[in-house]
């Protein structure tokens, strides 16, 4: 008796199976006549995206198209067994030989390269072992050898200054004697492959060890077609339709991130119990949920995403975009580094916003979790009435007691000092999302402001933040121009107006946290807050 069909599944862990898992054509991604354009020509270059967004299927996906079309031998190997070894080449340059004669061995069932393997590692110093037998086994087939590399950006220091080294000295007996193309793919393109010696902590190579590449491409997310093409393959297969909002609302959480889309669908097909009933259609309020959860579960690769907030690069383009500060002074190398972790993006126009509203949420969350973790017991969700709706005024009066007694010590828990205040409200805040409310925020670069909506049921407060830094005037008219904007686009007739008073000399916090009601430009009530 055949064993039972097995129903496909999101992935969300490592390459996608055409038999398991649900999936676009992997290839379709790449610009192929440009890719085949270059592998004809006998170029080398660098394929490289964010974390998780499918770059080993899709370049399995070609190894096998290649191959299956016959005018080349192409390869796909993992060199991230050499990371082990850090900056030991004496062990590093033998592990990456070993996995590439395996690699061989499985995906083309060449039997020969493992025996081709172990004699490179015995005779040949792991200066030239990598050379030697590329030398060797493209000297031993009769097609010229695509060869794709994964993981090149995971090797450190000396290890991946040999393997670029031993890539170019080979690149000048191509295609006979060494591989017609080599494709670097990693996170990171090659010129921000910073190569760092052990001692002295220092950069001592960059991309010029791997001068010979022609091109970086970046593998893009899906687009919205591509999002709702997935979606309906989980349709076809179980009958379980996705509303119109739905996918509009997984298109709008994710922007197309590869693995967003995934464990969206998956939480809300797959974890949800209401979702694993295949009768029952998948909705936008499920969907708001799934995405809740994925936040408070910090799945890995959201873990991944913050851990990445810690780097000095990322958090000087990252501090000021939260603040609403110009990154105009912020270098180029920078930006596209973080655009390059798909932390940002980039419009036409040139500027950057984060990459998806799951990143918005996620960023300042992560960067509050020590403020949260020190919020005391005592701030419990006082603010809401007996019918379960928010008191704005109860509110208000517990945040004013938080920020004297608490807003100081904490900004001392907060790794972005720049935008500690922010930080610390939004710690306060979250409070309030984790008694059922949910929080937008909206970074307004260029404006020194953050945009903040919090909705509890039916009910909305929007607020808006600033900071007075030392050698500026007062943002206070500033600010109650812009909230006037802010209010009349979400249709609202008051708001919060929160000034962070960070210039030098003045009273505690204690002392100088108050608020009153004030008129704005427009005419509305607005909470001016200073503290």
């Amino acid at each position: 008796m055949p064993p039972p069909l097995l129903e496909k599944s999101f992935n969300i862990a490592g390459p996608c199976k055409a038999e398991t898992d649900y999936l676009l054509p992997p290839t379709a991604r790449f610009n192929m006549p440009e890719i085949m354009q270059m592998i004809r020509n006998q170029r080398y270059f660098v394929l490289h995206a964010p974390r998780q967004t499918g770059k080993t299927t899709a370049l399995i996906a070609l190894m096998h198209q290649l191959n299956a079309e016959g005018e080349f031998r192409a390869l796909y190997a993992n060199v991230e067994a050499g990371q082990a070894a850090r900056e030991n080449i004496e062990q590093a340059m033998p592990a990456i030989v070993a996995s590439l004669g395996r690699a061989a061995h499985i995906r083309l069932k060449e039997a020969q390269t493992l025996s081709l393997a172990e004699q490179i590692i015995k005779n040949s110093p792991p200066l030239t072992a990598l050379t030697d037998f590329l030398g060797r086994w493209c000297a031993e087939c009769d097609k010229p050898t695509v060869l794709m590399l994964d993981e090149v950006d995971a090797l450190v220091g000396d290890t991946l200054i040999s393997l670029l080294r031993q890539l170019r000295a080979g690149y000048a007996d191509r295609p006979r004697h060494f591989p017609q193309t080599i494709i670097l793919c990693g996170v990171r393109d090659v010129r921000d492959y910073r190569i760092h010696s052990s001692s002295a902590k220092e950069i001592i190579t960059g991309g010029s060890a791997f001068n010979i590449k022609t091109e970086s491409l970046r593998l893009g997310d899906f687009n919205e077609n591509d999002v709702f093409a997935l979606l309906q393959q989980h349709t076809d297969a179980t009958g379980q339709p996705f509303t119109s909002d739905a996918m509009h609302q997984i298109w709008h959480y994710s922007q197309g991130q590869p693995w967003l889309v995934n464990a969206l669908s998956r939480e809300v097909t797959q974890k949800m119990r209401e979702g694993r009933d295949r009768r029952v259609a998948i909705t936008a309020a499920m969907v708001d949920e799934a995405k809740e959860r994925l936040i408070l579960e910090r799945t890995t690769h959201l873990d991944q995403l913050t851990d990445k907030l810690r780097e000095p690069r990322v958090r000087r383009v990252i501090e000021p975009m939260l603040s609403g500060d110009d990154i105009l002074t912020v270098p180029e190398d920078d930006k596209q580094y973080v655009i390059d972790l798909g932390l940002v993006h980039k419009f036409r126009g040139g500027g950057l916003a984060i990459a998806n509203p799951i990143y918005k949420e996620v960023i300042p969350r992560e960067l509050s979790l020590n403020a949260q973790d020190s919020i005391a017991l005592e701030y419990r969700p006082s603010w809401r009435t007996p019918d379960g709706k928010l008191d704005e005024a109860k509110l208000l009066e517990a945040f004013l007691a938080f920020w004297r007694e608490h807003g100081q010590p904490l900004f001392r828990s907060v790794h972005y000092t720049e935008v500690a205040p922010h930080i610390v409200l939004l710690a306060f805040l979250q409070r309030l999302v984790n008694g059922g409310g949910t929080i937008l925020r909206e970074y307004a670069i260029g404006t020194r402001r953050m945009d903040i909506l919090v909705t509890y049921g039916e009910q909305r407060l929007a607020m808006e933040l600033k900071v007075w830094r030392e050698g500026r005037k007062d943002p206070t008219p500033q600010g109650l121009a812009q909230l006037d904007k802010y209010l009349t686009g979400l249709g609202l007739d008051t708001g919060w107006l929160v000034i962070f008073d960070q210039r030098a000399g003045l009273p505690d916090v204690e002392d100088r946290t108050s608020s009153e009601v004030v008129i704005s430009p427009a005419g509305r009530q607005i909470t001016l807050i200073r503290g």
